[in-house]
Order: C-alpha cells, then sequence, then structure tokens
C-alpha cells in the first residue's frame, strides 16, 4: 500500500480528478489549502504593493493505493506537466506505509 499526495493550483483540480479516475483509484480525498511561495529573490521594487511571500489556491489530492498503479499516475501527471506553458505544475510523491488498519 502507498500513500499518494498530490499538489497543485487550484485550477487543476478537473485534471486531477481525470488522471486519478484514468488511473483506477476510486477513493481519495482532498482538501483547498493556501499555498506559498517565496518571492524575495524577485524585483520587490517593481511592483511596490509586494511584499516578499506570495500567498495562492491551492488543492491537496491524497489517497491509499496499491503499489501496481503508482507507475500509472506518475506517468499521467508527467504528461500533463509536459504539456504545461505555465510555470505551475502538478507535484506529486508517494510514501511507503509500512502499516495500515
Amino acid at each position: 500500500m502507498k500513500l499518494l499526495l498530490i499538489t497543485s493550483i487550484r485550477a487543476f483540480e478537473k485534471e486531477i480528478k481525470s488522471i486519478l479516475k484514468q488511473s483506477e483509484v476510486k477513493a481519495y480525498s482532498y482538501k483547498d489549502v493556501i499555498g506559498y511561495r517565496d518571492a524575495s529573490e524577485f524585483s520587490m521594487h517593481a511592483n511596490w504593493f509586494a511584499n516578499d511571500m506570495n500567498e495562492g489556491e491551492a488543492i491537496l489530492f491524497y489517497a491509499f493505493i496499491k503499489k501496481e498503479k503508482v507507475t500509472l499516475v506518475f506517468d499521467l501527471v508527467k504528461t500533463f506537466n509536459d504539456k504545461q506553458e505555465s510555470l505551475s505544475t502538478i507535484h506529486l510523491a508517494v510514501l511507503d506505509i509500512e502499516k495500515s488498519n
């Protein structure tokens, strides 16, 4: 059993649900979250309303999946990310589950 974690901007919610469906992940949970990005390396004097922490609407999906499904999820996310022209992508991680009940 694996724990799948997916984060992205809120705008990709529909695409993530499609990826999970194509991967035959039948049960998952998701939650709206606030994402933060340290923008201190960018020029602050160009925008006098700016601060050095950018905040944005994000989404977090998580699911317990069989290890056989992991590769397909990663492949579909990679295909989606490779087509993106924006800086935003879907971020994906998988954790081993030692024990569950």
